[in-house]
């Protein structure tokens, strides 16, 4: 048995005083910080530390196999866990082959065998004519399956224009369907240095239809959506009235949208580039608002980096560079930073990105400090500061290098033992049937 105490541990949604009992993998009760536990092994935290539960990151592009010198699950699961998080969910697409039926979930899961530092579950994906391969992948463990309503940029995994036959499947068995959501007949071509220009060839306007698109096809469905990496703060209506109109609708937004904004962006910087794009700072305000009155449900990194040459460094051409930012390993930090900023609670902060991702796949003993749960915790300096540097994910490109933040994680446990860097890899490859665990 290990006991740790704390002046802070997040217990149901708050901060305070307490004691965690590990039993094994396992948090076997929480107490008063006081509480007498005869022959435990005692770890107590410092004063400027808190105790949170694991942060859960469902939204993570691995990219191995086939692409692996983009990212690949060793470099992604040490970032995850230099950064607190304990269990990620990767993408179905930007890996080839792309996870679109049982025997491509098989070869993906083989890949990552014995190469996990923190716990990894898996999308399936949803494309044009795979409707039947939906139940198998679900069955084989998927926690759900992504779409593209837009070009997804590799053409492997081509988009969805039409979502309804695949909800319609996916209705049959509750499964659940993430989308991005963005329509191509409002997004123009873009090219060149100035990130005005690339904003406004992808408008708010194309999120909006294609959300409120989506919206009218889980209502004549009854399936459950998801809307993937919010951008478009002007969408928050739309999805709070389908909401109340009975859609079973969740939403999530990404630390970019939170923390950056497009005034800042220098032309020619394409370490900035991701679709949708990063708005204007009011437009980052009103996205908070949707966090804080609840129509937002979950903060995730949509971590998706690729090689410098395709991040087009040289040229900062904003039309021909790859749309993705990397964050994984400082998603936290990120967007803790831009919270207390705002007067938003720390407990808020890592709700959003622990128990509500952890919720949102059924991973119902993940993100959470409670008995029962998995003994995946983090341990973090709220007030402390650093300069960002070089990272452990696998190409060093991120807008936020040379940033202060506020926040650093101290240490990382998974199923009650710390991950440290010189440990073999002990991160398990779950299935949509550990939800059940």
């Amino acid at each position: 048995m290990i006991v740790l105490r704390a002046r802070r541990v997040l217990v149901d949604g708050v901060l305070r005083p307490a004691a965690v009992l590990v039993d094994g993998s396992r948090i076997a009760a929480v107490g008063p910080r006081d509480v007498v536990v005869p022959g435990a092994q005692e770890i107590t935290l410092a004063d400027d530390e808190v105790l949170l539960p694991g942060l859960v990151d469902t939204h993570v592009h691995v990219n191995e196999p086939g692409r692996t010198e983009w990212e690949g699950f060793a470099s992604a699961t040490r970032a995850a866990a230099a950064g607190g998080v304990t269990t990620i969910v990767d993408m179905p697409l930007n890996s080839l082959p792309p996870t679109i039926d049982v025997p491509a979930l098989e070869t993906k899961r083989a890949a990552a065998q014995g190469q996990c530092h923190v716990d990894v579950a898996f999308w399936g994906g949803a494309v044009p004519g795979n409707e039947r391969e939906l139940r198998p992948l679900h069955e084989a463990g998927v926690v759900g399956v992504k779409c593209f309503l837009v070009d997804s940029g590799v053409p492997e995994f081509p988009p969805l224009p039409d979502p309804r036959p695949a909800l319609r499947a996916l209705a049959e068995f509750d499964g659940l369907l993430i989308a991005h959501a963005e329509d191509g007949a409002l997004i123009r071509p873009a090219s060149g240095r100035r990130y005005a220009d690339f904003v406004a060839s992808r408008p708010r306007a194309s999120e909006d239809s294609a959300i409120a698109s989506l919206l009218a096809a889980a209502r004549s469905t009854g399936a459950r959506v998801h809307v993937v990496h919010l951008s478009s703060a002007a969408a928050l209506p739309l999805l709070a009235a389908a909401r109340e109109d009975g859609v079973r609708v969740t939403v999530e937004t990404c630390p970019h949208y939170l923390a950056l904004t497009a005034e800042e962006v220098p032309d020619g910087d394409t370490r900035f580039k991701c679709c949708p794009p990063v708005r204007e700072a009011g437009n980052r305000d009103a996205l908070w608002q949707g966090l804080v009155d609840g129509t937002i449900d979950m903060v995730v990194s949509d971590h998706s980096p690729c090689t410098p040459d395709l991040k087009r460094i040289e040229d900062g051409d904003f039309g021909t560079a790859w749309g993705g930012i990397a964050s994984l390993q400082i998603g936290l930090p990120v967007v803790w930073t831009e919270a207390r900023a705002r007067g938003i609670a720390l407990a808020d902060v890592v709700t959003w990105m622990s128990r509500r991702p952890a919720d949102l796949v059924g991973l119902t003993h993940k993100g959470r400090i409670e008995p029962g749960a998995d003994a995946d915790l983090t341990v973090f300096a709220p007030d402390a500061t650093f300069t960002v540097g070089p990272l452990h994910h696998r190409n060093p490109i991120t807008p936020y290098a040379g940033r202060t933040l506020h926040g650093a994680v101290r240490a990382t446990c998974l199923r009650g033992a710390p991950i440290t860097d010189g440990d073999a890899p002990r991160g398990r490859l779950l299935s949509r049937e550990d939800a059940r665990v």
